[in-house]
């Protein structure tokens, strides 16, 4: 048996291989969840495919893993979660560039609640830009885009017909605002939240403009070096919240001369395809 597991920081998606059945629990990012929530997720994974016993592989891609030591926690959590000790971690990145490119070369990107991009050179990240989290960084991502409406609407500098439009959608104070920003856990999937609104209302100019722009900022600190130094325009994208915005990322693709091959909102069929090959 072969578990394999998609996490970002907002939902995280288990597999079984052989038979295709899933499971979605909350997002794993190990540097916002406690061992707690880590635990109680996976008891849902084992109720969920039944697991009575340690004869089996767990394949864990994930947010927040590119770091030593939380790749190494995450390993012992699902060892003393699981039982078993043929624990893979690795990060969402490569998680991504297996299931976009399997063993193909190519350029990749997520856009979800946070983003990244790397080149792929169909066995290894070669290339990868640098992440700066998601205060510093994560453009063209959910989050970016939250927190860019977010801003607008408290300093009213967000459209009046849609401030109206924005406050139904979100009926919190200023203070609210802050508090859920700056004080309560997860702030990053709470701002991603905020990113629903631009996209059912992509119509306006106003929020087109608004992930237009993010966009040409992914595009400016991600992936722009990376097309550069690999010599390569070829891009496949997962995630979301690319899924949502195809047509605005084509209009930033044709003005800065890559391609995008495929956009996949989930990896996790690419991934199965992947470890079953």
């Amino acid at each position: 048996m072969i578990l394999i597991a998609d996490s970002g920081s907002t939902k995280t998606t288990w597999m079984e291989i052989e038979s295709g059945n899933t499971v979605v629990t909350e997002g794993l990012n190990p540097h916002f969840t406690s061992d707690e929530h880590f635990h109680a997720a996976c008891s849902a994974v084992r109720q969920k495919f039944s697991i009575l016993n340690s004869q089996f592989s767990i394949f864990f891609y994930g947010a927040g893993c590119g770091n030593a030591t939380q790749r190494e926690r995450v390993a012992r959590l699902l060892t003393k979660a699981f039982g078993t000790s043929d624990v893979h971690v690795e990060t969402d990145m490569l998680g991504a560039c297996r299931a976009a490119c399997g063993h193909e070369a190519g350029l990749v990107g997520i856009l979800g609640t946070g983003s990244n991009a790397c080149y792929y050179d169909g066995r290894d990240i070669t290339l990868q830009a640098v992440s700066t989290g998601y205060i510093l960084g994560d453009h063209g991502s959910a989050n970016h885009v939250g927190r860019r409406m977010l801003q607008d609407y408290l300093t009213r500098k967000m459209p009046r017909n849609l401030i109206s439009r924005f406050h139904e959608a979100y009926p919190l104070t200023k203070d609210e605002f802050m508090e859920a920003v700056y004080h309560q856990p997860n702030a990053n999937r709470f701002l991603a939240s905020l990113a629903k609104f631009a996209v059912e209302h992509i119509a306006y100019d106003y929020c087109s403009s608004e992930i237009l722009v993010s966009l040409y900022e992914w595009y400016s600190y991600q992936l722009e070096d990376l097309q550069k130094l690999s010599h390569c325009d070829r891009l496949s994208l997962v995630g979301g919240f690319a899924a949502h915005i195809r047509p605005l990322l084509d209009i930033v693709a044709k003005d800065k001369g890559f391609e995008i091959i495929s956009v996949a909102a989930d990896p996790i069929d690419g991934l199965r395809s992947f470890h079953r090959s």
